[in-house]
């Protein structure tokens, strides 16, 4: 039994160990191990670095650990005290020598690509000037230079650089791309961070918020949707013309006096929430649930965008509990036709 027990003891931090290890594990899209973007990349190259280095040094630590258990073990009988080794000026220079050339190896990378990666394009006329604001729990995207706010949905051109301006409206959220790039604060008080990335390629992307912001911190996701520029120019141009009220007198009116004194589409309504321009060709409702089959990525049928919408507006808490989204009071008509509504307002832009 005790010897059972000690064999416990010792294969509880193994078992913690894994744990953890386990726990960085999620989904491919949500993963820094598979970088998309010239960002990404080069922080995954610094990744690779730091992981060569440190698997180096945990094999000669024990490999040299098992050498001197094997070879200096007491043997049976033997009472002598092994010959001692303190103050070997050789060992120690070694032992401080080999620790300073790693940590050059690896540090000189990091500083160059930390002063690299900081680079404010914020005056870049070539760059994309995006403006993303934190919300609980939803994200804002304006664009400054076009006149497009829009939300939950980041659309870039290709080869372009993106540059980002990072505020909260409230508390302390983290923007995050993990494919793309590196995370920023958006940090309460009026404070601005800058950070810049790119997508080679066309793709849709996930990002998160990465810092702890309240109940449904897990859930507050968006994503980056990265299209050709002539694609761009036509989503740019589309997100901007006059939208049209709900064709039923009276969803119209329920739309326009529940509604639209919160949120705008098209050049109706108020900017103080997420902007509902073409949110039906999204790739979700509420940044969760999803409008998009998983395995090709393409647009479910319309009764999918219908129920994802149907679901948002009927009980908004019980999607993403504590956002800052009432439950409106509307007859199952009106829930049933703006629903309705908001699925067919759609974008199309995409070659």
């Amino acid at each position: 039994m005790m010897n059972r027990w000690q064999f416990m003891k010792r294969l509880a931090p193994l078992m913690a160990f894994m744990v953890l290890v386990l726990a960085a594990c999620g989904r491919e899209d949500l993963s820094t191990l598979n970088p998309q973007g010239p960002v990404a990349e080069e922080q995954f190259g610094l990744m690779k670095t730091a992981i060569m280095i440190m698997s180096l040094v945990i094999v000669v630590v024990f490999a040299i650990s098992l050498y001197v258990i094997i070879r200096f073990r007491r043997r049976s009988g033997d009472k002598t005290i092994p010959k001692q080794v303190e103050g070997n000026h050789k060992l120690e220079v070694i032992w401080t020598v080999i620790p300073i050339i790693l940590l050059i190896i690896l540090g000189v990378p990091t500083v160059q690509s930390v002063f690299n990666l900081s680079k404010d394009y914020s005056n870049d006329p070539e760059a994309v000037k995006v403006i993303v604001t934190s919300h609980q729990y939803w994200w804002e995207f304006e664009y400054p230079e076009l006149g497009i706010k829009t939300a939950q949905e980041l659309v870039i051109p290709t080869g372009k650089t993106i540059a980002v301006e990072a505020k909260t409206a409230d508390v302390l959220h983290s923007f995050w791309i993990p494919s793309l790039a590196g995370k920023i604060d958006t940090n309460p008080g009026g404070n601005t961070n800058h950070m810049y990335f790119s997508s080679p390629k066309e793709g849709v992307f996930l990002g998160k918020c990465a810092e702890l912001c309240g109940p449904s911190h897990g859930l507050m996701d968006f994503k980056v949707k990265a299209v050709d520029p002539a694609s761009f120019d036509r989503w740019a141009a589309a997100i901007q013309e006059p939208v049209a009220l709900p064709s039923d007198p009276e969803v119209a009116a329920a739309f326009e006096s529940k509604c639209l004194t919160c949120h705008a589409v098209g050049d109706l309504g108020g900017p103080a929430f997420p902007n509902l321009t073409g949110i039906g060709s999204r790739e979700s409702v509420g940044g969760i649930l999803v409008n998009v089959e998983a395995d090709d990525k393409k647009y479910a049928n319309e009764d999918t965008v219908y129920n994802n919408l149907y679901k948002w507006i009927k009980d908004p808490q019980e999607v993403k509990p504590g956002n800052m989204m009432p439950t409106v009071d509307l007859t199952e008509k009106e829930l049933e036709g703006i629903a309705q509504y908001l699925s067919e307002l759609t974008l199309d832009y995409e070659q």
